[in-house]
C-alpha cells in the first residue's frame, strides 16, 4: 500500500459520471458544437491573424496571471507581437509569458506532426519548458520530479513526494486509457472531459516543485488541440480559471474534500468554456458581417462612377464601422477620409448623401441621428428581433 492511498484517497484515477445531471451534458454538446462551428469558419487571413494572436495573448496571460504575474492582458499582446521591452526589473515576467508563449507553439509543431502522445516525459518536458532560465526556489529543478513535500495555499498538501512519479505515471496511463476512448463524433465532447479530468489531477498530485498550474494547463490544451478543437478556443479553459480565480481554488478543494467527485468542478469548467466560445462566436461573426457589409457596400455602388459615388460610398462605410447614430454635423469628424471628402463642402452636401443613402436603402433616419441599416443582410434572424425596437 502506497502513503498517497492513505493521504489522498481521493486520487483514484476512476471518473463515475452516471450521477450527473442534464445541465453538464447540455454544457458539454453546446461547446463540442461551437467549437465545430469556430473550426474552418472563413475569415480574411489579416483578421484571422489579429483573432489569433487575441486569443493566444488571453491564454498565455490567463496562464501566468493566476500564478501571480502582474503583466497586462494588453502587454501579454505586446509582447507576441514583439513590441514590449520591460526594465530589468520585470523582465522575469516577460520570460514567463515568453516560456508560455514558446510551449503553445511547441505542442502545436508535435501535433502538426502526428505526435499527440501524453506520456510522462512529455509531462516533465511541458514543466521544463515553462521554468527554463526562471528563478526558482531552492530545490526546484525544471521537468523533474519534486522530492520534497510541498502545500499549495494554506492548506492543501500535494501528494507524497516518494508516490509522485508513480502518481504521474498512473495518471498518462489513465488519461491514454479505455475510459477517454472517444466514440465516433463524440470526439470533442471526451476531450473536453479528459482534459479537465488531466488538469484537477495534476492539481491534486503537484508533482514538481514549481509550476504545475501551469504545467496542468498545458496538458489541458494539447488534449484539446489534438481532439480538433480550435486553437483560440483551446485557450478558453486558462482565461476562465484567471477570471474566476477564487471559484477556482474553491472548486479544486471542495473537488478532494468530497473525496474526488470532480462533477461539479466539470459543471464549473464547461460552464465557462461555453461562455468563452459564445463570446468568440461572437467577436468572428462581428468580423464577418463587418466583411459581408462591406462587400455587399461595394456591389451596390459597382456601376455608380465618379467623386459623388465615391463619397458616398466612404460615408456609408464609415457609417458602418459605429455601433450608434450619428448626427449630421459629425461626419466630417467620422475619419481622415472623410473630412477630405467634405472638406469645403455645405452641411446641405451631407444632407444630400445621406438622403441619396437612404433611398439606396443603405442607411436609415433614427432619433439620434443617421446609421447604416447592416441589418438588412443579416438572413434568417429569430421574429422577436426582426420586429423588436431598433436600439440607438
Amino acid at each position: 500500500m502506497r502513503t498517497y492511498e492513505t493521504t489522498h484517497p481521493w486520487i483514484s484515477f476512476q471518473m463515475d459520471l452516471r450521477p450527473a445531471g442534464p445541465r453538464l451534458w447540455m454544457l458539454l454538446g453546446e461547446a463540442a458544437s461551437k467549437c465545430e462551428h469556430v473550426a474552418g469558419i472563413p475569415l480574411r487571413p489579416d483578421i484571422a491573424q489579429s483573432l489569433h494572436q487575441l486569443y493566444l495573448a488571453k491564454g498565455a496571460h490567463a496562464t501566468t496571471a493566476i500564478e501571480g504575474n502582474t503583466l497586462s492582458e494588453q502587454e501579454a499582446l505586446q509582447r507576441i507581437k514583439g513590441e514590449l521591452t520591460l526594465p530589468a526589473s520585470r523582465e522575469y515576467l516577460g520570460r514567463e509569458l515568453d516560456n508560455i508563449i514558446g510551449s503553445f507553439n511547441r505542442i502545436g509543431e508535435l501535433l502538426r506532426i502526428g505526435d499527440d502522445a501524453l506520456t510522462p516525459e512529455r509531462v516533465r518536458n511541458f514543466n521544463l519548458w515553462i521554468l527554463e532560465n526562471l528563478k526558482l526556489e531552492e530545490g526546484v529543478v525544471p521537468g523533474e520530479v519534486r522530492r520534497h513535500g510541498v502545500t499549495v495555499g494554506r492548506v492543501y498538501r500535494g501528494a507524497p513526494a516518494e508516490d509522485c512519479g508513480f502518481l504521474l505515471d498512473r495518471l498518462c496511463e489513465w488519461l491514454s486509457g479505455s475510459d477517454f476512448r472517444a466514440p465516433r463524433g463524440m470526439e470533442i465532447v471526451y476531450a473536453i472531459i479528459k482534459a479537465i479530468a488531466a488538469h484537477i489531477y495534476l492539481a491534486w498530485i503537484h508533482p514538481f516543485g514549481d509550476g504545475n498550474g501551469r504545467t496542468a494547463r498545458l496538458m489541458e490544451f494539447q488534449i484539446l488541440l489534438a481532439a480538433g478543437v480550435p486553437t483560440p478556443a483551446a485557450h478558453l479553459p486558462s482565461n476562465h480559471y484567471n477570471q474566476t480565480r477564487s471559484e477556482y481554488y474553491r472548486q479544486l478543494e471542495s473537488a478532494s474534500r468530497s473525496g474526488g467527485d470532480i462533477i461539479p468542478f466539470l459543471e464549473y469548467a464547461a460552464q465557462g468554456l461555453v461562455e468563452g466560445l459564445r463570446e468568440q462566436l461572437a467577436a468572428i461573426r462581428s468580423q464577418q458581417w463587418d466583411v459581408a457589409w462591406e462587400n455587399f457596400v461595394y456591389e451596390e455602388f459597382r456601376e455608380r462612377t465618379g467623386k459623388t459615388a465615391r463619397r458616398q460610398r466612404s460615408l456609408v462605410l464609415d457609417l458602418g464601422r459605429l455601433d450608434k447614430s450619428v448626427q449630421p454635423g459629425m461626419v466630417r469628424d467620422l475619419s481622415p477620409g472623410l473630412a477630405r471628402e467634405y472638406a469645403g463642402k455645405t452641411p446641405k452636401t451631407i444632407q444630400r448623401d445621406l438622403g441619396a443613402l437612404m433611398r439606396m436603402d443603405l442607411v436609415e433616419r433614427t432619433p439620434g441621428g443617421f446609421k447604416a441599416k447592416k441589418e438588412k443582410i443579416l438572413a434568417f434572424l429569430p421574429w422577436s428581433k426582426i420586429f423588436a425596437p431598433r436600439p440607438e
